[in-house]
């Protein structure tokens, strides 16, 4: 059983910037150490036959193809636009 100490939950929480009360660090370090009894507990676990891999599921590609349709008129585009020029939206510089 990999039981923190209050001086190491202390410490965790000076590193996350946290302020914590007397009772939520005993809480905390009754919690930290039960994700750690856990991880190890997972330690022990046989992954000799199993693959390495990146993802659990099985991935695909969801993008639908890329093929021509009808779409908005460069006019139909710029008719909400507050500024327009020469076919395009204008919009005030970012970088300068």
């Amino acid at each position: 059983m990999a039981k923190l100490s209050l001086a190491e939950v202390e410490t965790i929480a000076d590193l996350a910037k946290l302020s914590l009360t007397d009772a939520e660090k005993a809480t905390f370090q009754e919690q930290l150490s039960a994700i750690l009894d856990y991880a190890e507990m997972l330690q022990r676990v046989d992954t000799t036959n199993v693959p390495p891999t990146a993802s659990a599921i099985p991935l695909s590609n969801v993008m639908r193809p890329d093929e021509v349709a009808l779409s908005l008129s460069n006019e139909e585009a710029l008719f909400n636009a507050p500024e327009s020029e020469d076919g395009s939206f204008k919009v005030r510089a970012v970088l300068e």
